[in-house]
């Protein structure tokens, strides 16, 4: 379990970089390391558990050897005390409190191996605690870098992409598309500029075919004209204080050729 451990932490920290260029995706790989470490976690409860549990029943049996090494060594005494009053003779006194202390020592021997083991397992106890209670730190720990590498991920996965985007910009391919459009563009405007020289020239000739078929204004226009041209006169009349007649009459003949042509 702790080489496992230790191969995963050089792994994540050895291998980082190789890891973002040799996977698709390394996040999900991290994941499954956690994971990986989840499941040894859960298994190495399940050991413990088990191991607790073989102690719990040699803790047992050696107390119950004990009482039975008790016990033994009581009915020992017993039968000699039986042989003192008489109620048994001592040789059978002495042949069944053997046996007894023989089944006494049987149980000694048992209670001195029962508490060897029992030693073992929870000294094995105490160091799978130990560790388990490392392996849970190291999984807490992992969590949180994980979700750190995740974002730390995503953003390099956006960075990557944008910065792709805008060096693809400068490709040839590009540059010339955008060259392509430009030229279009130039086309599409001087295409419009041609068109509005040819309105002007349709403008100009017109002008030219009115003024050569002779056009001039209606009727009315040159009777607002000559009315205002006659105010004008009039106005100029009366304000042309001293000047002789002849001279009035010389003005109003030049206007009225004015007006005439």
């Amino acid at each position: 379990m702790a080489s496992l451990i230790q191969r995963f932490f050089k792994f994540i920290q050895s291998n980082a970089h190789a890891l973002l260029s040799k996977f698709e995706d390394p996040v999900k790989l991290a994941e499954q390391s956690v994971r990986d470490l989840k499941q040894n976690y859960d298994e190495s409860l399940k050991g413990l558990a088990e191991i607790k549990a073989i102690a719990i029943t040699t803790r047992r049996n050696l107390e119950d050897r004990k009482q039975i090494a008790a016990d033994y060594e009581r009915k020992a005494l017993m039968l000699l005390q039986n042989a003192q009053s008489g109620k048994i003779s001592q040789e059978e006194a002495d042949r069944l409190a053997s046996e007894a202390l023989n089944k006494k020592n049987n149980a000694i021997k048992e209670i001195t191996k029962l508490s060897a083991d029992l030693q073992m397992y929870e000294a094995n106890t105490q160091k799978m605690e130990s560790k388990i209670a490392d392996l849970k730190t190291q999984i807490n720990h992992w969590e949180s870098e994980l979700t750190t590498m995740k974002a730390r991920y995503k953003i390099a996965k956006s960075t990557k992409k944008i910065n792709q985007q805008l060096s693809s910009i400068g490709s040839e391919s590009t540059t010339a598309m955008l060259e392509d459009m430009k030229t279009k563009i130039q086309e599409e405007e001087a295409l419009a500029s041609a068109y509005d020289e040819m309105t002007y020239l349709e403008s100009d000739i017109d002008k030219e075919i009115d003024k050569a078929i002779g056009t001039t204004y209606s009727d009315d226009v040159q009777g607002a004209l000559a009315e205002l041209k006659m105010k004008m006169l009039t106005d100029k009349t009366s304000s042309s204080n001293g000047e002789s007649t002849d001279a009035g009459k010389d003005s109003t003949a030049d206007l009225k050729k004015e007006l005439d042509n």
